[in-house]
Parts: C-alpha cells; structure tokens; sequence
C-alpha cells in the first residue's frame, strides 16, 4: 500500500483472510457491500470478528505502535487544544499525549500522513502516529470536544464583564451561576462519564490554579479533568443546588443527596458531602449502585464455610454482631445483603444511620440528625420503644452508643453494627477502650467479622501462571488487568475458649492466636485462597490486608 493511501474494504480482506482473522465466506459476503462513508475495519467488524484485534493486526501490518484507548489515561484538558475539532473530524484524528517536543495522535488510517507536516509546524513539535480503534476515535473526539467547549463557554461567562461587575459589586458574595448551560452540561457530563466508567466516588478538589476531578475506580483513584477555578466552583454550586444543600454556606461541611439515572436508564443515588478548603470548597459524591440492594453472600464474596459461620451468627435470637474495616471496605453492603436476608414478615427490623444510605423498603430506616439531637444513642432509645427484633447501628464511635447497643443486646435483640478497627480480634479492646466493661463484651458479643476489598482479575484476559493467574489488561479492563471487586473475610465467632480470654485487659494477640486455632482464617490467608482460585493476584491481597505471621510462611514457599 503507497503512502496517503486511504483504507479500502477490498484490500484489506484478502490480507484478513490469510491471517484468519475474517473467514472466507464473511469476506465473500463483505466484498459486495457498498463502502458507504464508515471505516472498513468497522464494516468487518459488523460481522462478527473484534474490531480491537482487527486494530491491532492494522497497526502491525503498518508497522506503527498500536493504542487503546483509554480516557482516563488522557489529559483531555491539555491535549484537546492541540487541534480544533473541525480539522481532528476532517481528519479523523485525536491528540492522545503530548510532552515538549512530541505530539502523541491516533488515527485509523495509517496510511495518510497529509495532515502531519501541517500540524508539527503549528505546534512546534513531531508528531508520533499510534493506530487506534476508528469507534473509540469518533466517540472520544466528540466526548472531548463537547465537554471542552462548555467548560471555555462556561468560563466566559463568568469571567464577561458584566458578571465581572456583579462579583465587585457585591463584594464577591456573589456566585458563579450555578444555572448556566454551559455548567449543567458539564455536570451531566461528569455524572454520565462516572457511571460509564463504573466508579463509585467522584472528587471535585478546588486547587490554586486549577480544579481537578478525580473517580474513584475498583477502590484506586484516578485524574480525570482539570477546570478553570471560577468553572469548579460554579459545578459545585449546581450540585450542591440539585443536592438540596445551602449553596451559599461555604465555611461549614454539609451533607446532601441526588437521585438521577445512568446511561442505562437505572436509577442512581448519589451522597453529597463538601468540605471547606484552602482554596474553595471540596466535593465528594459516592455512588451507590442499586445493584448492591440484589447482591447475595457469594457476589461478596463470601465462601461457602464464611457463609456458613456467618449465618449462625445471625440467626440468634439476641447479642451483638460486628463488621469492621476501614472506610470503604464494603462493610455497608455486607450489612445490607444480611439485613435483606433477616426481614421477614415474622420481625421487625429497624436500622439507625447516618446518613442511610440505601433506602431499602423491607425494613424502618432512620436518619441520625445531629442538629436536633438525634444522634445514634437517642435513635437506639427510641427504636427500643418500637418493639424491635434486630437493630442495625450506622456505627458504634462513641460510649454512650456502645453502652446503648450492649443495653439492646442484652434485652433480647439482635443487634448489628460497624466499628473501624484492622482486624475482627481488635473489636475486643475497641470496645473497652470506649468504656465497655469486660463481663458485658463476654455476655453480649456473638461475633466479629472484619473485611477487605480486592480487585477481581478480569475474566477476559486473566492469564495462568503455574498454580496462579495473573493480570494481563484488555479493553473491558481498561489495561489494568482487574474488573470489580470481591470482599475477603475474617470471622471470629465467639465461643467459651475466646470468651474465657476477655479479661480487663485483654491480650489481642493471645485472643487472635486462640481465634486462629478455632478456624478462624486472617484476611491474608482469606486473601491467598482467593490468589489459590484464581480471582485475584498475591500483590493485591498483600496491598489491602494486614501482614500476620499465620500467612508469611506460605507467601515465603510462592
């Protein structure tokens, strides 16, 4: 093929052919369809072979380096004004990178180079061409460009010399219009784009130059845009207004909440919470997945002898039942799944939360508010007024919430409750340090479970090493090698050999060791039986657990 030489379908089928890639009959049927104004590679594709592999054997026959897409490996803010979209759309082009001297831009047409000496000399830099996908450039491009035009749109009208003047005049109490076109779309565009990429938290964070957006992803965060200052403030506003908070409190955190709908058409709640900082005020927005409400035991996680231990500890008629685990460990889905399982027609079961965060009407949902006094203790008095059978507590932070839910255990409920602590052992001496005396704990405490989140390998391009797997990366992961994520469990279920060991001063250490010996596997080995199965891999699990003498001797044989 000669140089600016355009793809055509009949060239490129014999080729496919012999690589067997197309089969000979599709090929066949291919060469009689018009060439219409659609890539070739994506008229092949519509009839059944992968367009990401036909892509790649494209790159390889033009010998140029092959990408895939990933937008959130792209600084869309700074490589968007590299080019004007009428002349990215006239040559089917997107800047992917760009550093001082080069300029990264993926085409689907490897063979034109008419648009390369041009652009160099404008930018000032060489140009290195990567191959990519045809539908992942059309589709970037307009995502970017849209995005890029109501973020300057939005920028000038803040910065017109009549919203200059209304900002002087009033002393700059004045907001960034938080209704302006340009700024709703924007955040329809973040809301969409975050569902799209399946994260569960965005971060809108107010800096000195530039505010930056950030998603949370399978629990790692990653950078996703930069806005003018005055734009980042005036997003904030629009969803603090669709939050239903006070838009122009600004020193003080508030709490709020939005339902809206994902690309699918589900409906989505989101958790609002800003945060006043050096530079402006701070948005984090957690997205709840609906799909949690219908998880079972084993989408968490839970293997079939953790199930088990974990049923007969809520299948008691009364006691204390805690999950811990750092924020975001997925200690309230746990509870959600169990508590799902647990209301019956026969019981009545109420949670105190703050905030609730999945409304789930087959149980009472309560709201702690702090600024009439509703906090978690006076919530608990009152449900014990409500004749409950199970009590779900938000979280047990200070002693007079302990002291409450100890008082409901011991009246006859089920009580269950989170606590921040590394381990399920540690519970123990979390509770006496909040004032709970040792001979309650023994008479109340059926057991602890303590949990972690690990990155699943993703199931389509996991590869086997020997006994394990290992992440490789492919389109549905986003190169990472990892596609959602599973919990891993420690349960420690109280019996009398543990409960002769809860003393005034109680020894974790002691306590885990007996724990140990009553079958109750760490985190880390919990961890290792899921490396064993080939769900995850062993750098994941020594990232997101603890380290324990049970497991080092076995990480030391891998």
């Amino acid at each position: 093929m000669s140089v600016d030489h355009r793809l055509h379908l009949n060239s490129l089928l014999p080729p496919l052919v012999k690589a067997g890639l197309v089969a000979a009959d599709v090929a066949q049927r291919l060469s009689t369809l018009p060439a219409g104004h659609r890539h070739p590679l994506e008229l092949i594709a519509a009839q059944g072979p992968d367009l990401e592999a036909l892509t790649q054997w494209l790159a390889q026959e033009a010998g140029q380096p092959y990408l895939r897409i990933d937008p959130l490996k792209i600084d869309v803010a700074t490589v968007v004004p590299l080019m004007s979209h009428a002349f990215a759309q006239r040559h089917a082009i997107l800047a992917v990178a760009v550093d001082a001297q080069t300029v990264t831009v993926a085409s689907a047409q490897p063979y034109v180079t008419e648009w390369e000496a041009g652009l160099a000399q404008v930018l000032k830099r060489s140009i290195k061409r990567v191959v990519a996908n045809p539908q992942a450039i059309e589709h970037c491009m307009g995502e970017f460009y849209r995005l890029a035009k109501s973020v300057r749109g939005a920028d000038q009208n803040i910065a017109s010399p009549a919203n200059i003047e209304l900002l002087n005049l009033g002393g700059g109490d004045q907001e960034p219009d938080a209704n302006d076109a340009h700024i709703v779309t924007i955040v329809d565009w973040l809301l969409q784009y975050a569902f799209g990429q399946r994260a569960s938290d965005i971060h809108i964070e107010p800096c000195r130059d530039q505010g930056r957006v950030r998603f949370r992803i399978d629990g790692l965060l990653h950078d996703v845009y930069q806005f003018p200052p005055q734009v980042t403030m005036a997003v904030v506003s629009r969803l603090k207004s669709l939050g239903r908070m006070n838009v122009a409190e600004k020193r003080k955190p508030q709490d709020g909440r939005l339902k809206t709908r994902s690309p699918a058409g589900a409906e989505v709640e989101l958790r609002l919470s800003t945060l006043p900082t050096a530079f402006g005020e701070k948005l984090v927005m957690r997205i709840f997945d609906p799909q949690v409400l219908l998880k079972d035991f084993d989408q968490l996680g839970l293997s079939p002898e953790d199930q088990q231990r974990w049923h007969a500890m809520t299948r008691q008629a009364h006691g204390i039942i805690l999950v811990t685990g750092p924020t975001g460990s997925g200690k309230t889905s746990t509870l959600y799944t169990t508590l799902k399982r647990l209301a019956t027609r026969e019981v009545n079961l109420c949670t105190v939360e703050d905030p609730v965060e999945m409304v789930e009407p087959a149980f009472n949902q309560m709201q702690v508010q702090h600024n009439i006094d509703l906090t978690f203790a006076s919530g608990i008095r009152a449900l014990l007024r409500q004749d409950p059978d199970i009590i779900m507590i938000g979280e047990i932070r200070d002693q007079e919430t302990a002291e409450m839910a100890i008082q409901a255990a011991l009246t006859g409920h089920l009580v269950l409750s989170t606590l921040h602590t590394n381990d399920a052992p540690s519970a123990i001496s979390r509770l006496q340090e909040l004032g709970i005396a040792h001979y309650l704990i023994k008479a109340t405490l059926l057991g602890v479970m303590a949990q972690r989140l690990v990155r699943l390998l993703c199931p389509s391009c996991k590869r086997v090493t020997g006994a394990t797997c290992e992440a490789a990366g492919c389109a549905e992961c986003r190169d990472s090698g990892y596609r959602g994520r599973a919990g891993v469990f420690e349960i420690m279920v109280m019996d009398e050999t543990l409960k002769a060991l809860i003393t005034p001063g109680t020894d974790v250490q002691i306590l885990r060791q007996a724990a140990l010996r009553q079958n109750m596997h760490s985190l880390r080995m919990a961890g290792l039986l899921k490396v064993q199965a080939g769900l995850t891999t062993l750098a994941e699990v020594l990232r997101v657990t603890p380290a324990d003498s049970e497991t080092n001797a076995l990480i030391v044989g891998q």
